[in-house]
């Protein structure tokens, strides 16, 4: 036989508080998350592996070198490729940036028809000073660290940044305040160093210090992987993303040629784990190693070479607005996947489409 259980009038009481506080906890919850915008710096935690300021004196050591122009050829390439990159867009941009200019890799090849107005950003003064604007250009020129950047809200058109934003300890605020800097529609187009550049020195260093001192020291900086980039430029709210790899070799006459083209381009470690300094035996070992495992024989010159791959991480990313392309909804598609290898059968009807001056550009 069933008993009927009686409650108390307090803990009837005390349930229905529960429940009420529940449901307050609820609604609040979901008012803050449709108030609260997504940033890449809620979603990402921010490591300090970097030190900027060792970064700036290599920087402007390598600015004041009078033979700079000479290893600065990977600078080159990838800035014209980034700028080609900007001619692959149909529009005039008005106001432009580019962040961690250093000499204009990119800024160099605008034209007017392109680009109005670019804002060259840079931590070195003297790097901007040397830096070559494309001819007719209106330019200006700005002393900002990429990790600091103050640029009004909504007043810029395009973002351009080649091969600086690897060295930048907080990347998550970085792409959240260039979101900020751009307008509705704006773009953001950039390069860097991807985690497979200079393999093949680091691991020539790795084994002739496994070989002389029993241990491995972290004498290049990590890089970004590809997969973070696309995450970043998500958690930040850009749309229409597109993400691609380059690799680029050039080649050395020996490990020694590349370790100082490095230094002399500014690109020497700066994490805070590095070590103070490579002894000799370990840099004759790794030169050995080098050139044991990579080199060989160069046709073209006629003598025996090294190789330095460099992995470009190319992307870009656009300010959401109400004028750009939106998916289709799900369920609105007319013709199934499965069939894609009977399209010619299914397509039977051929239109003509007429070009507009606009499309012959």
């Amino acid at each position: 036989m069933l008993k009927a259980i009686h409650v108390p009038c307090f803990a009837k009481l005390k349930f229905t508080v529960l429940l009420m506080n529940s449901a307050k906890l609820s609604y609040f919850s979901q008012r803050w998350k449709s108030t609260k915008p997504r940033t890449a710096s809620s979603v990402y935690r921010t490591m300090n592996i970097f030190d900027r300021k060792a970064k700036m004196i290599q920087k402007e050591r390598s600015a004041r070198n009078q033979d700079y122009e000479l290893v600065e050829q990977i600078k080159e390439e990838v800035g014209w490729r980034t700028a080609d990159r900007v001619f692959d867009i149909k529009r005039t941009f008005q106001n432009a940036v580019e962040l961690g200019a250093s000499r204009g890799y990119v800024s160099r090849h605008f034209l007017p028809d392109s680009v109005e107005k670019v804002i060259l950003c840079d931590s070195s003064q003297t790097h901007l000073d040397k830096a070559i604007i494309g001819e007719g250009v209106k330019a200006e020129k700005l002393v900002i660290d990429e990790e600091n950047i103050d640029l009004p809200d909504n007043s810029v058109d395009l973002v351009v940044s080649s091969l600086a934003l690897h060295w930048v300890n907080d990347l998550p605020g970085c792409f959240d305040k260039i979101m900020k800097c751009l307008k509705p529609d704006g773009v953001f187009m950039a390069s860097v160093f991807g985690g497979d550049t200079l393999m093949e020195l680091r691991q020539s260093l790795q084994l002739a210090e496994m070989e002389r001192l029993g241990g491995v020291f972290p004498h290049i900086s990590p890089f970004t992987r590809i997969r973070d980039i696309g995450g970043l430029l998500t958690a930040s709210g850009f749309t229409l993303q597109t993400v691609d790899v380059d690799a680029i070799t050039i080649w050395y006459p020996s490990a020694w040629h590349v370790m100082s083209d490095l230094r002399a381009m500014g690109e020497g470690n700066a994490a805070y784990t590095r070590p103070l300094r490579l002894s000799k035996d370990v840099q004759f070992a790794a030169a050995a190693i080098y050139d044991e495992m990579y080199g060989k024989e160069v046709p073209d010159r006629n003598s025996r070479g090294v190789p330095a791959t460099f992995q470009i991480i190319n992307f870009l990313g656009w300010k959401p607005d109400p004028s750009q392309p939106v998916p289709m909804e799900r369920g609105t598609g007319e013709m199934s996947l499965k069939d894609l290898h009977r399209i010619d059968d299914i397509i039977k009807e051929t239109k003509k489409v007429e070009l507009r001056d606009e499309d012959m550009k």
